[in-house]
């Protein structure tokens, strides 16, 4: 048997930090959701989605060799903080003050996110390098967080289509459906820029309507159904 290093400093690379930084952005938003800052909430998973996002082209620039699995190991961890624990939390934060069956109803919603979430992530690490395609199988599931925490801050929000927008993308996420992978510049640049413009200490708005969360919500139904309708 060989002899393998166990302190962290030998596994650890640039990309796994910035994995972190995505997971601490998710704590944060969980935090927030707990203490009733909701607004926070939602620009912290925002921000854990933008960590997300460049910790793998990070991981390409820098040459990781990630030949045991640490770095896939703590994305995946980081995720499920970001993108099950904390949308869970910030939807039964939103809701459940809420006195009537959405108090019944709002947990198991939560309770669902985080679920699927789990099998979302565990499929892919089982299936990485075993399937060559270039789609995601199943709802990326950043999208939940991106998708929850946008309608919150569009000013359009309410706890009823919130829980069917919930439930849906939970379903998604372990389903069957390819999704694209964003290798659109046009489309990633202009991501970048509203995403940028949410989480400024400005509002960009009209008729109390967030401009740039109402945007960005809408970019992500549209991948999340006209991939249902193309399937």
């Amino acid at each position: 048997m060989s002899h393998i290093n166990t302190e962290i400093k030998s596994f650890i690379a640039i990309s796994d930090i910035i994995s972190l930084l995505n997971m601490c952005s998710g704590f944060l938003a969980i935090i927030s959701s707990i203490n009733n800052n909701l607004e926070l909430a939602a620009i912290l998973m925002i921000i854990a989605i933008i960590f997300d996002s460049i910790d793998g082209w990070v991981a390409r620039k820098t040459g990781r060799k990630d030949t045991l699995g640490f770095g896939k190991n703590i994305d995946s961890l980081s995720d499920i903080v970001s993108f099950g624990v904390a949308p869970a939390v910030f939807i039964y934060t939103c809701i459940n003050t809420t006195p009537n069956i959405l108090q019944v109803i709002t947990p198991l919603v939560s309770l669902l996110i985080v679920i699927c979430g789990v099998l979302r992530l565990t499929r892919y690490n089982v299936i990485a390098g075993k399937i060559d395609t270039h789609d995601f199988i199943g709802f990326p599931i950043p999208g939940i967080s991106c998708i929850l925490a946008t309608y919150y801050l569009s000013g359009l929000f309410n706890p009823y289509i919130a829980l069917a927008l919930g439930i849906i993308v939970s379903l998604l996420m372990i389903s069957n459906i390819r999704y694209p992978k964003f290798d659109n510049k046009p489309v990633i640049a202009i991501s970048t820029v509203l995403i940028v413009l949410l989480i400024l200490p400005i509002k960009i708005a009209a008729y109390n309507i967030n401009i740039p969360a109402t945007l960005l919500l809408i970019f992500c139904l549209y991948y999340l159904i006209i991939n249902l309708i193309k399937r």
